[in-house]
């Protein structure tokens, strides 16, 4: 049995890797809520890696938000995030833990780099600076696990996703990322009668969209490859791999679709005074792709999904 610790298995990405380990008869979970660990606490996050004999990390705890959120709370991003991944990486090393996956994010990437974005694109230029504070956290975690991996020989790899969605996710009204927030916005004027739902922004940027499920599958896809596979002149060279569906769709044309799985039929009217965000986000996955993985679930599918699970919670998510 290899004892494995899931960091975040709350969260939307966490809980969706914890559903797919626990389908593994050879791993034995081990998990803490934020009351029993406060992993921004160094003292407190290393001696529970020296009383758990930890075998392997899965780490997908962060602090996340949409534009919103990022703006607003921005010395948050930047404080907790360094703070769990320096705490987490650091701490399993200093264990002897000598495989860690470390989940990031599409927001690395330069505001305007080349599309669809590579992994080499990494600090070529500027960031969006909507989300530039959880970005450089980020960065960070991805040179931290490069470093760990480089001066003593770990085995910790990360990957990056696009945007994700799916059960579990955030559905805040004001501090979420864009599908959920448009998700729960759709279902609230079906119920009012609203004659119109407005959306940020212009409605031109594209966006990638990746299922929940897709990022568990390739997360543990990417974590079980044998070091050989994985460990090749390129991704030494890059530390990373992006992880995406490799399908993209304007702003607007979400926005459509999700009233189309909601069942609104209202107006949809987009707010040009509100931020854009990076106007193109999409991932090259070729790399990921030649190892061997693919997304599986379609967008629309993916979408009426996430929907039935809100309907499910959407008295507790109402209380959030």
């Amino acid at each position: 049995m290899r004892r494995v610790f899931v960091a975040g298995h709350r969260g939307m990405v966490g809980s969706a890797i914890v559903r797919l380990l626990s389908t593994d008869p050879e791993v034995e979970l081990v998990t803490a809520t934020r009351s029993e660990l406060d992993l921004i606490d160094q003292a407190a996050v290393r001696a529970f890696f020296a009383d758990h004999h930890i075998d392997e990390v899965y780490l997908a705890a962060a602090k996340v938000g949409g534009i919103g959120a990022n703006n607003t709370y921005p010395a948050e991003f930047l404080y907790e995030n360094l703070m769990i991944e320096a705490n987490l990486i650091h701490a399993a090393h200093t264990s002897g833990v000598q495989r860690l996956m470390f989940l990031g994010s599409s927001c690395i990437y330069p505001r305007l780099a080349e599309q669809p974005m590579r992994e080499d694109s990494l600090l070529t230029g500027p960031l969006e600076l909507t989300n530039e504070p959880y970005a450089i956290a980020k960065i960070a975690g991805i040179k931290l696990c490069e470093s760990y991996h480089r001066q003593y020989g770990r085995d910790y790899r990360s990957v990056m996703p696009t945007n994700l969605y799916g059960p579990g996710d955030n559905f805040h009204p004001t501090n979420s990322h864009v599908l959920p927030a448009m998700l729960r916005r759709f279902h609230e004027a079906k119920l009012s009668g609203a004659a119109e739902v407005v959306i940020w922004g212009t409605g031109t940027p594209l966006r990638e969209f990746l299922h929940v499920d897709d990022m568990a599958a390739a997360s543990v896809y990417v974590a079980g490859l044998p070091a050989e596979r994985y460990w090749t002149p390129e991704t030494e060279r890059l530390s990373h791999l992006n992880v995406g569906s490799g399908a993209e769709v304007s702003i607007a044309e979400l926005a459509a679709l999700v009233a189309e799985v909601v069942g609104y039929t209202g107006r949809i009217v987009q707010d040009p005074t509100k931020p854009d965000g990076t106007p193109r986000k999409l991932l090259d996955t070729s790399a990921l792709t030649a190892l061997g993985w693919q997304a599986r679930i379609g967008l629309r599918e993916g979408l009426a999904e996430t929907y039935a699970w809100f309907l499910a919670n959407v008295e507790q998510l109402r209380q959030a």
